[in-house]
């Protein structure tokens, strides 16, 4: 990134330095963690986990989110899913039971839409994961809206993976809710 300056007629290419650009994305950074959401110093670097079950009780894996400055990394390790793209979403409540609905709707707390392609979508959004021909899905996804702020508040937030994939758009299309957990800080 160059910018040009003139003195007396003449014009010279400046390139910023190292500590103008170091100072510059630490102000980017700073205004990127002020996201709505807060994110409490306490949380940096702690670790909640989601036990995930299938309809029928039984274990198919955990998703652990870990708190970071400017966003969670959300990582799935899970299995008994059948072949292919499934949705993967923060839902707005902490609980699975009975059949997966009590977790309530996408976790989106400023009434955003839905979908990465219709524009301002909420933090219950997260990429599609992918299982393969085992059952298994493992994935690392960023969440720069949610926080653990925003997650374990009064009612809690639970992890739903879908039996289709998400389209992106402003109807999530992602089929029945095949596991569930509830996001848990111990």
């Amino acid at each position: 990134m160059s910018t040009a300056h003139g003195r007396n007629g003449a014009w010279r290419w400046v390139t910023p330095g190292v500590g103008m650009i170091a100072a510059v994305c630490t102000l980017l950074l700073a205004f990127a963690a002020c996201d709505g959401q807060g994110v409490d110093e306490a949380d940096l670097g702690v670790t909640v986990v989601a036990a995930m079950a299938g309809p029928d009780g039984v274990s198919m894996g955990t998703v652990a989110l870990t708190q970071g400055p400017n966003g969670m990394l959300v990582s799935a390790d899970l299995t008994g899913l059948t072949e292919g793209w499934h949705g993967f979403h923060i839902h707005e409540t902490g609980s699975c039971a009975p059949d997966f609905s009590a977790a309530g709707g996408h976790l989106n707390p400023d009434d955003k839409g839905h979908g990465f392609l219709h524009g301002p979508n909420h933090p219950g959004d997260m990429p599609n994961i992918y299982a393969g021909a085992d059952g298994t899905a493992r994935a690392n996804v960023f969440n720069t809206q949610a926080s653990l702020k925003s997650i374990l508040d009064d009612d809690g937030a639970a992890i739903i993976v879908h039996a289709k994939p998400d389209s992106y758009g402003a109807d999530p299309g992602a089929g029945d809710r095949v596991a569930c957990g509830v996001i848990n800080r111990n």
